[in-house]
């Protein structure tokens, strides 16, 4: 079953086409991803399927209920906002920034999400947050403020805050573009463990290693299409699309 599928979907912003069509299906435990230049449409794609973004048109399904089916901009979807919420609330979202909180602890950041959201009790609350700190790598950071945290772990802290609403889906959105190179590879060795782990995900990520490894399928897209979707195998040794081609020639 589809965890998350989108069908034609379209983004305008004034006479900038910046998704068009964007059909693809995201299958329970599946590793997806999105690779393409700067300008692709990448993180917009990304950002539609949480609501971040309002589509222009087209079709996003969240478990096989269609959520959203805009035409024109008009969503011809009868749901209450209350109903969107809570299907939207099992996609965790992790951005290029980290967004923490920086008068609260690494524990505060990941428990505040959970009790004013979830309505968890704060004991509850606690247990989880220390429990995803843990397998983020930071159960010796769990008192520390973001400013004396380094940017990789901060970026942790925001995975860690995300598994703790115990999504269903995580959509990662160039986790590591800000951070210093020597700090990516435990921010990847994280996404891989959480792969391993049978976690759905759609990363949007220029870490082509990182693609190659763990993805089950990779989309490219470009010029806000997506122009050829593949399993990494074939994607990085005999794509089809000469865009493909190209750019793969320029990163690699």
């Amino acid at each position: 079953m589809s965890i998350v599928r989108t069908e034609n979907l379209c983004k305008h912003f004034g006479s900038l086409h910046v998704l068009k069509n964007v059909s693809l299906s995201v299958e329970q435990g599946e590793v997806v991803v999105i690779i393409g230049p700067s300008g692709a449409g990448k993180s917009t794609y990304l950002r539609s399927l949480n609501h971040l973004e309002t589509i222009t048109s087209g079709k996003i399904f969240v478990e096989e209920r269609l959520i959203e089916n805009r035409v024109n901009g008009i969503n011809k979807v009868n749901i209450s906002a209350k109903e969107r919420t809570e299907i939207l609330l099992e996609m965790g979202m992790v951005f290029q920034r980290f967004n923490l909180f920086p008068h609260k602890t690494a524990l505060g950041n990941v428990m505040i999400a959970q009790q004013n959201v979830r309505k968890r009790s704060k004991e509850e609350a606690y247990r989880i947050a220390v429990h995803e700190l843990t397998r983020v790598g930071l159960a010796d950071k769990l008192d520390a403020y973001p400013a004396k945290l380094s940017g990789g772990q901060q970026q942790r802290v925001a995975i860690a805050r995300a598994l703790a609403m115990q999504p269903k889906i995580m959509l990662f959105d160039e986790p590591t573009s800000a951070l210093d190179p020597e700090l990516v590879g435990d921010v990847l060795t994280v996404m891989k463990q959480l792969a391993k782990d049978g976690m759905t995900m759609i990363c949007v990520t220029h870490e082509m290693g990182f693609a190659r490894e763990v993805a089950d399928k990779v989309v490219f897209m470009y010029d806000g299409q997506a122009l050829e979707i593949a399993p990494p195998s074939e994607i990085f040794t005999k794509p089809k699309h000469e865009r493909t081609k190209q750019f793969l020639q320029s990163v690699l």
